[in-house]
């Protein structure tokens, strides 16, 4: 009779060895490996068993990519505008999706919605691993969702589901969780990586070979990444991202993959008593209303995806007790201290004994380096406690050498914020528009000192 056998998989990159090591071999880490232990299957039943890593495509001789017809791939609106804004457009026929965000983020509640909607003209399933039908329908009717057309199956065994699907044949299902399904060919737990590679990967192929989309939920760890191996990442078609805090109203879903379309666009929702809600004008949300300015904020005109997006970034610069501290939220801390080096070589604006904190309003992350100038402007108005203009909007890279470099679309950043009825803006010289924009005020700037100096003339 076969034995079982045992393998250590690194937690960080999913490679696996035959015994434990204190360092991953494949990716470096410490203290990744942990024991899985695999079924063995008789010779009978591996002689049955039809292969598990067969290529999805029938073999063929080699073609001239030039003789290959490309077509766009037919889209599938799931009636959520935000949703479908951040998947490029829909879900697409045999496209595997990957949803990951902290706990009580939202997820199953926009699947859920997104579900429903599409129950009432396509075939769908629901798969439960985390909740049972009972608490699945308390939140519909907690949502007012309409039902009647939509089929769950609780079940967490991975044989199991994929024989419903196989029969079934939904266009649509939802898998929520992955950590939370097993498959009989492994003998380790739920959620080690083993299974979970294993699980998403025989999900994928069911998706190629029946055309079935398959939207996959994944938890994240306490750094914010998706839980298991990053292979997980690699196996799926596309990777969306839940972002926002969890005390907020307002909800970011960001794709970071997408082979059907553009990464980094983004959906903004609000939660409300009737689930994720989306919002048209997000620059709205994260533009607080005030009665005057204050000193250490600045708008940053961002570009997230096609979209143009409106942050307020503040900073607060205060004398050190002790150690100056550097932090950030929603911004990159590294870039900070980058910044406020570059600041005092080349402006003369000192900050070695100051404390620096910079947030970006709202619970927004921001992530493209056009925010170093609003970033810079907002820590100046903080140490000279001088609020900048009215109606000012600010976008830039900052080299290390003090120069300020282009912003990519920097038309479009102009022209939305001149849509929200901010009247001039300080910016890089090389986005100087060669028409003017109208009820917009452009002031180029080239190097850092420049804009230090610019801001000081503003009144």
């Amino acid at each position: 009779m076969a034995r079982d056998k045992s393998v250590y998989s690194c937690g960080e990159c999913g490679a696996t060895t035959p015994k434990w090591q204190g360092q991953c071999p494949a990716c470096g880490a410490w203290n990744t490996l942990s024991e899985t232990r695999l079924a063995a299957l008789s010779p009978a039943a591996q002689n049955a068993s039809s292969p598990r890593f067969a290529g999805l495509a029938p073999t063929s001789a080699p073609r001239l990519l030039a003789e290959i017809e490309a077509r766009e791939a037919d889209r599938v609106p799931t009636g959520v505008g935000e949703f479908d804004r951040a998947l490029g457009g829909g879900l697409v026929a045999g496209g595997v999706t990957l949803i990951g965000g902290d706990p009580g983020i939202g997820k199953s509640t926009l699947l859920l919605q997104a579900l429903a909607g599409l129950s009432a003209t396509r075939r769908v399933l629901y798969v439960s691993g985390e909740e049972s039908g009972e608490q699945v329908a308390m939140r519909a009717r907690r949502l007012s969702l309409e039902t009647r057309a939509l089929p769950l199956f609780a079940e967490i065994n991975l044989e199991q589901i994929l024989a419903v699907l196989a029969r079934e044949r939904p266009e649509v299902a939802v898998i929520d969780s992955i950590q939370t399904l097993w498959s009989d060919a492994l003998a380790s737990a739920p959620g080690s990586v083993a299974q979970v590679r294993e699980c998403a990967a025989q999900l994928t192929r069911l998706a190629k070979q029946t055309g079935i989309s398959i939207l996959l939920v994944g938890h994240v760890t306490k750094e914010g990444a998706l839980a298991g191996p990053r292979v997980l990442e690699h196996i799926v078609d596309t990777v969306l991202y839940f972002e926002g805090d969890t005390h907020s109203a307002f909800r970011l879903i960001r794709a970071v993959k997408n082979r059907f379309g553009a990464v980094n666009e983004i959906g903004v929702f609000a939660m409300t008593e009737r689930g994720l809600k989306g919002v048209s004008n997000p620059s709205a949300l994260f533009l607080p209303s005030r009665s005057q300015a204050a000193p250490g904020a600045a708008v940053l005109v961002a570009q997230e995806g096609t979209r143009p997006l409106l942050v307020e970034i503040q900073a607060l610069v205060d004398p050190a007790h002790g150690n100056p501290r550097r932090l950030t939220v929603g911004l990159d801390a590294q870039r900070l201290a980058m910044l406020l080096a570059v600041l005092h070589r080349h402006a003369g604006v000192v900050c070695f004994d100051q404390d620096v904190f910079v947030n970006a309003v709202g619970g927004v992350r921001i992530i493209e380096p056009a925010a170093d100038l609003a970033v810079t402007l907002a820590i100046v108005s903080s140490l000279a406690n001088r609020p900048l203009p009215d109606k000012l909007v600010v976008f830039g890279e900052i080299g290390l050498t003090g120069e300020i470099r282009p912003a990519p679309r920097g038309q479009e950043r102009l022209r939305e914020a001149a849509k929200l009825g901010f009247t001039r803006a300080l910016i890089p010289a090389a986005n100087a528009p060669k028409q003017p924009i109208e009820g917009m005020e452009t002031i180029a700037v080239a190097r850092v000192e420049d804009a230090v100096s610019r801001l000081r003339d503003l009144d």
